[in-house]
């Protein structure tokens, strides 16, 4: 679940409970199979039946809707609903055959419990929220860096904000747009370049742009295994040493612009620097995808799906956060 929807549902959630109308909030709290959603998906359900947001292909929703207006979730404490427990009952609400979806339905009727995670989402920073179906408590915590949504015991912890980070190196079009791209896909986005006129009409709602040098923003910056670094300057002076301090750390993704004939001279570059084939190994370029692209909004998007590609394949050998430990 991208920060950008968790906010699009929490917004919407708390506008309707401000205007009086209860919700639904829906979370998927564990799938098996084919499940359309992933762990983590929220959506919110008006008491009149508009929603917002997802946990499946669309069918569930709906049914989700229709137990809204007959009001079974009026008044209850946070539930536990299973969908899809045989090929048939998958059938019947769209989900894929043999899936199997669990979600946590909490009847809200106040703002409150939502007003701060959302007012911490829109800051862009991480918190999580802990359900416990038991006793109907939900409350706020800290997190730490390799938190993430559990589910056990009874207990959901969501946490919400971008636990990704990406610094940019360079402003231009191409890098508007990748740094939209990355907003939406759950980075906190940084956009460096040393040069001031450059930062004059910079318009990125919720990036952070700075004119400090990239060497020292990649220092104040400290990648680690959550953050990415693209260089998209086309300029040497301003990359070199700058690329060369995130692959000398533990940066997940470093890119960097440029076709293959450039990319291969800025590798002697490096290597006139001190680093070795390891480290070089772990420059991505020319960055993103090959899918033949182009223009600046096709290079955003070969980017943005490579590190779509790469972080998923992180998420899934990942180990698993207990539930408490948010």
């Amino acid at each position: 679940m991208d920060a950008n929807t968790d906010t699009e549902v929490l917004r919407t959630a708390v506008e309707w409970l401000d205007q009086g109308d209860a919700v639904a909030l829906v979370t998927v709290a564990d799938t098996w199979g084919s499940a359309p959603r992933r762990p983590g998906a929220l959506m919110a359900v008006h008491a009149e039946g508009r929603f917002v947001g997802s946990v499946s292909g669309g069918c569930v929703e709906d049914d989700l809707v229709q137990g809204m207006l007959r009001g079974e979730f009026e008044h209850q404490s946070p539930r536990l609903i299973t969908y899809g427990i045989d090929a048939a009952a998958a059938r019947k609400v769209g989900l894929p055959c043999g899936g199997r979806l669990q979600l946590v339905v909490e009847y809200l009727d106040s703002a409150q419990p939502l007003r701060e995670v959302l007012n911490q989402l829109e800051a862009h920073r991480r918190i999580a929220r802990r359900v416990c179906l038991n006793t109907g408590e939900a409350s706020l915590h800290a997190v730490q860096p390799a938190d993430h949504f559990a589910f056990s015991n009874n207990t959901l912890v969501k946490v919400f904000g971008p636990c990704w980070r990406m610094l940019i190196i360079g402003a231009g079009d191409l890098t508007r747009r990748v740094a939209r791209l990355a907003l939406s896909l759950d980075y906190a986005v940084t956009i460096c370049d040393s040069r001031p006129e450059y930062a004059t009409d910079w318009s990125v709602e919720g990036a952070i742009f700075t004119t400090m040098q990239p060497v020292a923003a990649i220092d104040q910056f400290a990648p680690d295994r959550h953050s990415v670094v693209l260089s998209l300057a086309h300029a040497p002076a301003l990359e070199d040493d700058a690329l060369a301090a995130a692959l000398a750390g533990d940066a997940f993704y470093v890119g960097a612009l440029g076709s293959r004939k450039n990319h291969q001279a800025r590798i002697a570059r490096l290597r006139d620097k001190g680093l070795d084939d390891q480290q070089i190994q772990r420059l991505h370029g020319p960055v993103g995808l090959a899918i033949g692209s182009h223009t600046p909004a096709e290079i955003a998007i070969a980017i943005a799906a490579e590190l779509v590609q790469l972080r998923n394949r992180h998420s899934q050998t990942r180990a698993p956060v207990e539930a408490g430990h948010a």
